[in-house]
């Protein structure tokens, strides 16, 4: 592998939205990567040696958050193939077993979309139901003005109702009366009547006796 210059570091604001996006959208049933699989620590780029140690030479370096494979591990180093096939020996604490940021980014991403889809879906969901619930309220208001509006004009009909009655009653008692005074009146007429037949009568009746004398 040719030696090349250490790359520059992440800017401070990308890494911390890269690592925000971590931790809230991160699958917790990520894949396990293989067992042979690892990738250089996403926080720095990093020198890699010709041997497992801090006296062999270095050969080039690793950018941050590159795929390699594990082939050996000798003390604090580790050998690995790179994906130009080459191998070469880095510091294991320099390698870490899950993707690094640039491959999790694009998943992470689709995953925010994919959350955003799903919050809009429930959204809209419930602006429908909220609708649906303020339609039926409004439909339910209209049918209990419209009971109540036919409640009171039946209460109006039924006080228009007793009112009638009580003018009937009213009247059907002054004719009673009246009634009841021509009965009275009439028989009173008729005992007057008897009476005086009771008195004229007898007087007709003593008179006839004395002309029969008479004769």
């Amino acid at each position: 592998m040719p030696d090349k210059q250490p790359s520059s570091a992440l800017p401070a604001l990308r890494i911390g939205v890269i690592a925000a996006l971590i931790a809230l959208a991160a699958p917790a049933h990520a894949e396990e990567p293989a067992s042979d699989a690892r990738w250089v620590s996403d926080s720095l780029s990093t020198y890699v040696r010709s041997g497992p140690t801090d006296g062999h030479r270095i050969v080039g370096s690793l950018k941050s958050g590159q795929k390699v494979t594990l082939v050996t591990s000798q003390g604090n180093y580790s050998q690995v193939r790179g994906q130009s096939g080459d191998l070469v020996w880095i510091l294991t604490s320099d390698l870490q077993a899950v993707p690094g940021q640039s491959e999790r980014l694009p998943q992470l991403d689709q995953q925010v979309a994919d959350l955003s889809g799903q919050l809009k879906t429930i959204d809209d969901s419930w602006k429908n139901r909220v609708q649906g619930m303020q339609e039926t309220l409004d439909s339910r208001k209209a049918l209990v003005e419209e009971l109540e509006g036919r409640n009171k004009a039946l209460n109006e009909q039924l006080e228009q109702v007793q009112s009638t009655l009580r003018d009937t009653q009213a009247r059907l008692g002054d004719e009673n009366k009246q009634v009841m005074m021509r009965y009275m009146v009439y028989g009173g007429s008729i005992a007057g009547a008897g009476l005086l037949l009771g008195l004229i009568l007898p007087a007709l009746t003593r008179g006839r006796k004395r002309n029969d004398r008479w004769f």
